[in-house]
């Protein structure tokens, strides 16, 4: 399955996700009810994945921990917030960049209109 394909499940659970709880409940949440509705249609899932993060050739830690990768190809960045910020944006695209995945998707929940808030990225590798 190629990215495009794995995204286009994506958004599609992401709806039935949305259509079933609506706008206003934690991140938490829709993390979990996606899991369940990305694995009920057969795509592996993983959560909370970490990743060590390196600078000028030593480890660091870990730098951060991705919300969901789907097929090992996918990262989705949710958030439940009133407006998604230029620095969300700015993260989901550093995460691509440091985890070498090049495709991700931010989703913020917490709308009216869930369609203008999946966003698609992709990485220039």
């Amino acid at each position: 399955m190629t990215e495009n394909e794995v995204g286009y499940k994506i958004r599609g659970a992401c709806f039935s996700v949305y259509n079933a709880l609506g706008p206003g409940l934690l991140e938490s949440a829709y993390e979990q009810a996606l899991i369940i509705e990305l694995r009920g249609i057969g795509l592996q899932v993983e959560n909370q994945v970490a990743i060590d993060v390196s600078y000028k050739g030593s480890s660091i830690g870990t730098g951060f921990r991705l919300d969901l990768v789907v097929e090992g190809l996918v990262i989705i960045e949710l958030k439940s917030v009133e407006k998604l910020c230029e620095v969300h944006h700015k993260q989901l695209l550093t995460y691509l960049r440091l985890s070498g995945i090049k495709l991700g998707y931010l989703i913020n929940f917490n709308t009216n209109k869930l369609s203008e808030n999946i966003i698609r990225y992709a990485n220039k590798l």
